[in-house]
C-alpha cells in the first residue's frame, strides 16, 4: 500500500476522550497509591509520587500518541484503516466484501459527539474492522456512502 497516500485523521475530541479515560484509571491507581501510602508510615511519597508522575505523563502523551498513530481513507470503493504505535497496521477493506457495518456509541462516545464505524466482512481473519474516534455525523455519512456503493455494486 503506498505510504503517501493522504489519510483523515480522526476528530479532535478522540484525544480528550483517550485523556479522561486515562484520568479515571489514574485516578484508581492514585487511590491504590494513597492507600499504599497511608499503609507505610513514615514513607511519605515514595509511592504517590512515581505513580502521580507515570500517570501525568501518560495523561499528556498517551493520547496524542495513539491519536497521531490513526488514521483512514474512503476512496476508490474501499475503507483503509491505519492504527499502531509499535505494531502498525494497515487494513484495506474493498466495498465488495462488506457484509453489514455498524455505528455505536459507548457513553463516552455519545458524551464527546464521537462514534466508532464497524465494518464486518466475509471471511475469519480481519473480519471486523473499527474505527474510533469519527465524529458521529462523519460515521453515519460513511456508513451510508458505504452503502450505496454495496447498492451499486449488486445492481
Amino acid at each position: 500500500m503506498d505510504d503517501t497516500e493522504d489519510l483523515t485523521p480522526l476528530d479532535p475530541a478522540f484525544k480528550s476522550m483517550l485523556r479522561l479515560q486515562l484520568a479515571l484509571v489514574g485516578l484508581v491507581l492514585l487511590v491504590a497509591a494513597t492507600v499504599a501510602e497511608i499503609a507505610i508510615p513514615g514513607w511519605t511519597g515514595v509511592v504517590w509520587t512515581p505513580v502521580l508522575l507515570v500517570v501525568a505523563y501518560a495523561l499528556i502523551r498517551v493520547p496524542l500518541t495513539r491519536y497521531n498513530a490513526r488514521g483512514y481513507s474512503l476512496a476508490g470503493e474501499r475503507l483503509r484503516v491505519v492504527r499502531g504505535v509499535f505494531f502498525r497496521s494497515d487494513t484495506v477493506v474493498p466495498f465488495g466484501r462488506v457484509q453489514h457495518i455498524d455505528v455505536g456509541q459507548g457513553p463516552l462516545e455519545r458524551a464527546f459527539g464521537l462514534a466508532t464505524l464497524t465494518v464486518h466482512t466475509a471471511g475469519s481473519h480481519n473480519a471486523s474492522v473499527a474505527l474510533p474516534g469519527l465524529a458521529h455525523d462523519d460515521a453515519t455519512a460513511m456508513r451510508e456512502d458505504i452503502r450505496a456503493a454495496i447498492r451499486r455494486d449488486t445492481r
